[in-house]
């Protein structure tokens, strides 16, 4: 085979793996055969979403919302400042938060403040590597958020200074 040829087939398998875009109005198997299995899927009232994590350090999460009919009525980019501002401290609650932002990429406990918090790798305004933490009491309440700075594609700790590893 020729160089040319072996291009044009290795170009066409890289296409392959990339998710396809999807239009407002498919159905859902016309998005699950664009963007494959959902990572998350979630139910809101009569409508259900299906949670795409994707980028690196889980900067993206993209959020599909399938009506009652099973069309798509929205597709979008959920880990942004816009989104993080709709959760409400002290009102919204762990399903709000998976509704509005999907699944977190860490869960930790913090034992001394007895919280729980949900961390969202993400790129702030499109230009630092940031992390959202979500901050949830025990009765599942958001009471905390918290951004802070991204080092870990840098090399570095979550402090900012060089990572041993």
């Amino acid at each position: 085979m020729s160089a040319a040829g072996c291009a044009t087939v290795l170009a066409l398998l890289g296409a392959c793996s990339l998710p396809q875009p999807v239009a407002i109005g498919y159905s859902e198997a016309q998005v699950l055969a664009a963007r494959g299995t959902p990572t998350h899927r979630y139910r809101l009232g009569s409508e259900e979403l299906l949670e795409y994590m994707t980028g690196p350090y889980g900067q993206e999460t993209w959020m599909a919302r399938m009506d009652a009919n099973g069309k798509l009525v929205s597709f979008q980019q959920v880990l942004t400042e816009e989104k993080f501002s709709t959760i409400k401290v002290n009102s919204a609650t762990r399903e709000d938060v998976l509704h509005a932002i999907g699944a977190p990429s860490e869960r930790t406990w913090l034992r001394l403040s007895r919280l729980e918090v949900w961390t969202y790798p993400y790129r702030q305004y499109d230009i630092w590597d940031s992390l959202m933490h979500v901050h949830f009491d025990s009765s599942g309440i958001v009471r905390k958020m918290e951004n802070a700075r991204d080092f870990r594609s840098r090399g570095m700790n979550v402090f900012g200074a060089p990572s041993p590893w």
